[in-house]
Parts: C-alpha cells; structure tokens; sequence
C-alpha cells in the first residue's frame, strides 16, 4: 500500500473559499459568454462539474474508529493530499487524462481530467493526529479514531 501526504489543520474553510471562488470565476465566465442571458444556476453547476470531480466514498464507524475510503481510480498515490481536522476530512488529487492521435481514433472517452475534491464532515470529533492513510488498486483508505471525549457513554436511566 502507497502512503499517502496527509496534514493535520484547524480548518478547511480557507479551502472550500478557494474552491469556491474558482467556481464563481468560471460560472461568471459562462455567463458572460452568453451575454448575460440564460440560466446562471445552470452556469454555477457547469462550472463545478468543469473544475471539479467529487470522487465515490465511504465513511464507516467501526470500534472507535472511522474509515473513509474513496475511489480514485488512475490517479497516482504522490498526486493525493489529505487534510484532516477533528471535524472533517478533504482528499484532494490531480487528475489527468490525456489522448494521443498515435493510438487511434476517440469515439467516446468518459474519463475526467481536472482537480478531484471532497469534502466529508465526521459525525463524531476525531483525534487527527492519529489519523492515517494509504492508497491501493485506485482505493485511497482514511483511518482515524474518533476523540475520546467523543465518544458516546451508555446512561441509565432511573425512574421515580
């Protein structure tokens, strides 16, 4: 299994601002290249599709602990960063795919070239330094255990 980079932070909200904005500057440019008519809701959704590829995951709890795994197929182990807080996880991976004449001609291609990002909030808190995670056969596999303070205590329940 191939590790992969993961960093520890406070928080992804600068991440998501970036991405966002690089959503909003390419909706604008659809906008415009309509001269303002037609559907900018419809140009917001072109553009996250254009710029980014949300991969397929999972997020398991299991005794004490929380897997994500997400699928990133043809996507090499050193092109994938993690970042990891107590509250949410953010993969993020370059992704390339490209066509040579040299190989024949395209009739269809459904592979995705461009910038994979997900986001996934923890239900629970999460001890982030503990948190580790290894990439196989195009499965990128996150495991943390959730924080002690966290974790659900059984109460009884008395009766008067």
């Amino acid at each position: 299994m191939s590790s992969v980079l993961m960093t520890r932070k406070d928080s992804i909200v600068d991440q998501l601002e970036q991405l966002h904005q690089r959503i909003a500057r390419r909706a604008y440019e659809l906008f415009r290249g309509r001269d303002g008519w037609g559907d900018s809701f419809g140009d917001w959704l072109s553009a996250e599709r254009e710029l980014v590829w949300k991969p397929a995951v999972e997020l398991r709890e299991q005794d004490g602990t929380f897997t994500v795994v997400a699928a990133l197929p043809g996507v090499a182990a050193k092109d994938i960063t993690v970042d990891i807080t107590p509250q949410d996880v953010v993969i993020q991976a370059a992704s390339d795919h490209r066509h040579t004449e040299d190989k024949g001609h395209i009739h269809r291609c459904e592979f995705r070239a461009g910038q994979v990002f997900r986001s996934l909030p923890f239900p629970k808190a999460v001890d982030a330094t503990k948190a580790k995670a290894g990439y196989q056969n195009g499965m990128l596999n996150i495991t943390v255990p959730i924080a002690p303070d966290a974790r659900a205590e059984q109460v009884g329940v008395t009766t008067a």
